[in-house]
């Protein structure tokens, strides 16, 4: 067997499900071709007379998966750290966004910007999560709240993913917040008819989100909004039961949502509706810690149940401005109770799962495209412990 490139000398975490715990094999080997991953074990069991282009020897550095940031908000216009300082003055996120703040704000500021713009400000945010291994990354729109910019935001999604090299998902959050300029009902008829449609028809959106919430939709106005997506052939998620209990996991189970989000006041009959339908739970510790929450995901109740965790940043500029997918590890390590293991899978083979996109990234095996991340360390547990430390020795996106 001939490679184009060889890695020999590794500390494998593979997160492949056949092997226990982080997958681990040391000392392993990775041979990739065509930008996909031709071996991945033991370099004891490397065919024999592999033989390779180039040949690397990684002195026992640990390689994983490319990291995989499930759910994010990296296009926007402007900033809110006047929020932030109202919040640590004692404002909750609920009254900031009834005087006008929140979401609204952003979508003030992003109307106004050009596509150049947000592509400029994306760009550099993204920038920063591939610097920490980020080989797959999710932007949702959901600041534009009209036709033309949420479509906007989309486009400008997409041509982040052509002009950097790393795999970006793209989802329309149109059922955000209910817009200045415009009533409920004709607002979610025009998401229903003509934009959940159009960005379909365009290739535009992998995905359609919504906002479940009290300050946001009902869950009656959600259900619509899934129901048109499933129509328009596109797969679902949903920010569910981060505010309160609304009923938003077992929603988003009832449509066999790829992914539920926040799930932080989800009672057990929404936990078992996520196992039922194989959902998984994206949990966002940096909006937890950023809102100062006290009402955590419930995690016991997810392991016991045997839900996908998966973990992402939630990057947005008003609840969770983390642009740091290693400081996420520690703190859903330190807030929420997750193993080193839960960790490192929540970035790679579960997210891919909140993705749908288990099948071509998140584990190192055979036919996985070649997307990895090489660090600097001896334990997978450094990966989480750490805060501020990046060790980051060398990204790789289908193989180069």
């Amino acid at each position: 067997m001939r490679f184009e490139r060889l890695w020999r000398n590794a500390s494998l975490a593979t997160l492949a499900p056949q092997r226990p715990g982080v997958g681990w094999v040391q000392p392993g080997a990775i041979g990739v071709a065509g930008g996909r991953i031709a071996f991945a074990g033991a370099e004891a069991e490397l065919p024999v007379g592999a033989d390779a282009g180039e040949v690397l020897d990684l002195e026992g550095r640990l390689v994983t998966p490319g990291l995989i940031d499930c759910h994010t908000h990296l296009v926007f216009g402007g900033e809110r750290s006047g929020e932030f300082e109202m919040r640590m003055a004692g404002a909750d996120y609920q009254s900031i966004a009834r005087a006008g703040g929140g979401i609204l704000s952003t979508v003030r500021a992003t109307r106004a910007a050009t596509d150049e713009e947000l592509a400029a400000s994306a760009g550099e945010r993204l920038r920063v999560l591939m610097a920490e291994g980020v080989t797959t990354v999710e932007i949702k729109s959901g600041y534009g709240l009209d036709l033309l910019t949420e479509l906007r935001m989309l486009r400008v999604a997409r041509a982040l993913g052509r002009q950097h090299p790393v795999e970006v998902a793209t989802t329309l959050l149109a059922a955000h917040a209910v817009p200045p300029d415009r009533d409920r009902a004709s607002y979610l008829d025009l998401v229903i008819r003509k934009l959940i449609p159009q960005a379909a028809r365009e290739g535009l959106a992998d995905a359609v989100d919504g906002y479940c919430e009290g300050i946001a939709f009902t869950p009656v106005e959600i259900r619509a909004v899934l129901a048109a997506a499933r129509c328009a052939g596109l797969p679902v998620k949903l920010h569910a039961d981060q505010l309160s209990d609304g009923g938003g996991a077992a929603l988003a189970a009832e449509f066999q949502a790829l992914s539920a989000d926040h799930l932080e006041w989800t009672n057990i009959e929404g936990v078992a509706a996520l196992a039922r339908s194989g959902t998984v739970a994206v949990l966002l510790p940096g909006a937890f810690y950023c809102l100062r929450e006290h009402q955590q995901p419930p995690v016991a109740e997810l392991r016991r149940r045997g839900v996908r965790m998966a973990l992402a940043t939630d990057c947005n500029p008003g609840t969770s401005p983390l642009l740091s997918i290693l400081t996420a590890l520690n703190l859903a390590a330190v807030q929420f109770g997750l193993t080193i293991e839960e960790c490192l899978a929540g970035v790679t083979r579960e997210a891919a799962h909140a993705l749908g996109r288990a099948r071509e990234i998140g584990t190192l095996e055979a036919g996985k495209r070649a997307d990895l991340a090489i660090w600097d360390v001896e334990r997978p547990a450094e990966l989480v412990y750490w805060i501020g430390r990046n060790p980051l020795h060398k990204r790789i996106w289908r193989g180069e």
